[in-house]
């Protein structure tokens, strides 16, 4: 059964930094484009950023450019996301999640329901 368990979240003061993991098994992993997600209270799954398996192209929202980068480790099965800078607003449940397959390109990479598989989150707090 495919599996994607998220670690790494916690509290951080604003312009503070934290490593979100993504542990995902094995032959699953090796198939898909991989994507985080947050979730703030009282609003909607907003697309953070994805990396296809083919190339490890990267996509980002705007909201995170410049602060936020994702990356992979093939060989230990994992998805990381690095976020430096960190600001009140970036305060959520974060996600991590499979695409439907091994390439993502643009706005599809941000299309929630274009994902087959979810973890179940790690929360990030971050204080002013």
């Amino acid at each position: 059964q495919a599996q994607l368990v998220e670690s790494g979240g916690g509290l951080v003061q604003a312009g503070g930094s934290l490593r979100l993991s993504c542990a995902a098994s094995g032959r699953f992993f090796s198939s898909y484009a991989m994507g985080w997600f947050r979730q703030a209270p009282g609003k909607e799954r907003d697309f953070v950023a994805a990396i296809s398996w083919i190339g490890g192209d990267t996509y980002y929202a705007d909201s995170v450019k410049g602060r936020f980068t994702i990356s992979r480790d093939n060989a230990k099965n994992t998805v990381y996301l690095q976020m430096n800078s960190l600001k009140p607003e970036d305060t959520a449940v974060y996600y991590c999640a499979a695409y439907k397959t091994y390439y993502c390109s643009g706005y599809g990479c941000s299309l929630a329901e274009e994902y087959d598989y979810w973890g179940q989150g790690t929360r990030v707090t971050v204080s002013s």
